[in-house]
C-alpha cells in the first residue's frame, strides 16, 4: 500500500483525499483498519487542512459507524455457526433402550423401531441389534430395488424361465415373474437377477445405500458352507455381506423414507410385493420382507425387516427390523421373526 501525503499547497485536494481513502478503507477488518485510521489522522495535520477539527470528527464518527456495523456483522456470524452447531446435534436422533424381552419368549433377539417423526430409535437388545449378520433374503428388497430404478428388468415381462432342476421348494420349480419370485423368495430367480445386474453396479448402489459393510467379494457364495449349488448361493446368503438390524432399518428410511432418492416408480412396486396383507388393525399398513440362513442345518439368522404407514397420520410412518439369532432352545425363524414385528410394531402404534 502506497500513502501519499500532500503538502499545505493542496489543502483542500488533501482533505478530500484523505477523506476518500479513509471511507475506502471503513470495511476492513478492525486491527487493519485502525492502523490506517491513525495513518490518515496523522496525514490530516501534515497537509495543513483548513479545517482539521472538524474533518477528525467526520473520519472518527465515520469510522465508529463501520467498525459497529463490522461488529453487528460478525455477531451474526458466531450466532449462525451457532445455529448451525445446534441444527447438527438436533439431526441426532435419540436413542432409547426397552425391554421387549415378552414379545421373544426366550429367544435370542433383537428389535429396532425408527420412528422419524420422533426422531426417536426404540431398540431392544442394542449389543445385538448393532451385531452384523448376513442379510439373507432381506437383501432382496435391495436387488429388486436395483434392477427396478436401473431398468434390469421391466415388472410387466419379468418371468424367468425355469432350468428344470428340482428345489426343495414346490413353488420355484417352474417359470416365475418378479411378484411371484419376491412373494415366495425364489433364490435362483435372485442369483440370476443379480448377475444381470453386476458387480459394478452392485457396488456403486451398496455403497450409496450404506449397507451394512457393503462387501460382495465373495460374488459366488462360495463361504456359504450350507450350501454350494451355485443356483441358491450368493454374497448375501450367509456369505461376506453383512449389516446389522439397526442398519437395517436405516436402510429401510432412505428407501421409502421423504427424502428417498428412488424413483416413486420403484418405490410402488415394492410396496406391492411386500405389503403383509393379513393384519388386524385396518389404521396401518405394513410392508417387509423375511431372510433366513442356516449353518449346519441349524438356522442362525432370522428376520424381518421393512416400513409401517398409518394412512390417516403419515408423518407416523416408522422403518424396523426384528432379528432372531440361534437358539437351541427354540424354534427359530423367519416366519416367527415376522410374527414378533408385526406385535411390536401393532402395539408401538397403540401407544
Amino acid at each position: 500500500m502506497v500513502i501519499c501525503i500532500v503538502g499545505k499547497t493542496g489543502t483542500m485536494h488533501s482533505c478530500m483525499l484523505g477523506y476518500v481513502f479513509v471511507m475506502e478503507v471503513m470495511m476492513k477488518k478492525n486491527s487493519y483498519l485502525k492502523v490506517v485510521y491513525w495513518i490518515c489522522i496523522a496525514a490530516y495535520f501534515l497537509t495543513g487542512c483548513s479545517d482539521n477539527h472538524g474533518a477528525e470528527e467526520k473520519i472518527s464518527a465515520e469510522y465508529g459507524k463501520a467498525e459497529l456495523e463490522e461488529q453487528k456483522a460478525e455477531e451474526s456470524e458466531t450466532e449462525s455457526d451457532t445455529a448451525d452447531s445446534a441444527g447438527d446435534v438436533m439431526a441426532e436422533p435419540e436413542i432409547v433402550d426397552t425391554d421387549w424381552s415378552e414379545y421373544f419368549s426366550g429367544m435370542n433377539g433383537a428389535a429396532v423401531v425408527y420412528d422419524v417423526s420422533d426422531r426417536r430409535y426404540t431398540i431392544y437388545n442394542s449389543e445385538l441389534a448393532s451385531t452384523r449378520r448376513s442379510p439373507c433374503s432381506t437383501f432382496k428388497i435391495v436387488s429388486s430395488l436395483i434392477g427396478l430404478e436401473n431398468r434390469i428388468f421391466d415388472p410387466e415381462d419379468s418371468t424367468r424361465i425355469w432350468s428344470g432342476e428340482r428345489f426343495w421348494n414346490e413353488d420355484w420349480n417352474k417359470d416365475i415373474d418378479f411378484r411371484e419370485a419376491f412373494r415366495t423368495s425364489c433364490v435362483w430367480y435372485y442369483r440370476q437377477l443379480i448377475d444381470d445386474i453386476g458387480k459394478d453396479m452392485m457396488q456403486k448402489e451398496l455403497e450409496k445405500l450404506q449397507y451394512g459393510n457393503c462387501d460382495i467379494s465373495d460374488w459366488e457364495g462360495r463361504l456359504n458352507t450350507n450350501n454350494n449349488n451355485r443356483a441358491l448361493t450368493g454374497f448375501w446368503l450367509e456369505s461376506s455381506l453383512m449389516i446389522s438390524p439397526k442398519e437395517q432399518a436405516e436402510v429401510m428410511e432412505r428407501i421409502f423414507g421423504e427424502d428417498s432418492d428412488y424413483s416413486q416408480e420403484a418405490q410402488n412396486e415394492l410396496r406391492q410385493v411386500m405389503l403383509v396383507s393379513e393384519q388386524e388393525r385396518t389404521d396401518i399398513s405394513i410392508y417387509g420382507k423375511t431372510g433366513m440362513g442356516k449353518a449346519d442345518g441349524i438356522v442362525v439368522d432370522a428376520w424381518y425387516t421393512g416400513f409401517a404407514e398409518a394412512p390417516e397420520a403419515p408423518e407416523r410412518n416408522i422403518y424396523f427390523c426384528v432379528y432372531l439369532g440361534r437358539t437351541d432352545s427354540a424354534d427359530v425363524s423367519s416366519s416367527g421373526a415376522k410374527e414378533i414385528a408385526i406385535k411390536i410394531v401393532s402395539d408401538y402404534y397403540g401407544q
